[in-house]
């Protein structure tokens, strides 16, 4: 028997689209929601990063494009101001004074051009996985279980303990499969008691309602 809903599918499908509209739908129905969803961040029109959100609003920092540490390297470590030129930047980034400031001692976590802020992350994130209410009918979201969130060694442990616990349905997403595979995310894909749907840009049939009841009947 299913006890857990997942959804999986490539990078803007609409996963997390599907999830708030299924969480809407759950909280019409008076069937509380706790968790966070993972939301893009963007700028001009163009996206700069993502971030975390809880159900209930609270919002902090996932990930930035990496350009950003590194004015402010630029800034801090030379004691310079805007503008500067290209130059100037290839020229201190080159340089050990930028790994030598204020960020000295910190791990960097990266995921393509974006910085993970795992210190942002937690913050926000894992607080709602201790301060969940007790089971039920309440229903978890954790979106998502992606390459970025799984730097934290706490919140492997925190989702870990949320799907092995007694009365309370999760509903997540996960990537799709792409190069190495990730082990929680394999975890998760494999455990008999998820349910897994698959989402497609050229298929429209699933809807939240599908999600409602699946989460209602799990």
């Amino acid at each position: 028997m299913f006890k857990h809903v997942f959804l999986t599918g490539p990078p803007g499908v609409g996963k997390t689209t599907l999830v708030q509209k299924a969480c809407e739908a759950l909280t019409s129905s008076g069937v509380a929601v706790e968790g966070f969803y993972t939301e893009e961040v963007r700028e001009g029109g163009r996206r700069v990063g993502f971030d975390v959100v809880s159900v209930t609003g609270k919002r902090g920092i996932l990930s930035r494009i990496g350009y950003l540490p590194f004015l402010l390297c630029y800034c801090f470590c030379l004691r310079q101001s805007f503008p500067f030129s290209l130059v100037d930047l290839h020229a201190v980034l080159a340089s050990p004074r930028c790994s030598s400031g204020s960020s000295a001692g910190r791990r960097e976590h990266r995921v393509g051009q974006y910085l993970v802020d795992l210190v942002s992350f937690e913050s926000l994130a894992l607080p709602l996985f201790r301060n969940a209410s007790p089971g039920g009918r309440a229903v978890f979201v954790i979106d998502e279980i992606g390459k970025m969130e799984l730097f934290s060694q706490d919140f492997i442990r925190a989702v870990r303990q949320m799907l092995g616990s007694s009365g309370r349905p999760v509903l997540g997403t996960i990537p799709a499969p792409k190069g190495r595979p990730l082990g929680l995310v394999e975890e998760v894909r494999s455990r008999s008691d998820v349910k897994l749907f698959i989402v497609s840009t050229f298929d429209s049939t699933l809807s939240p309602a599908d999600l409602l009841c699946s989460c209602l009947n799990v």
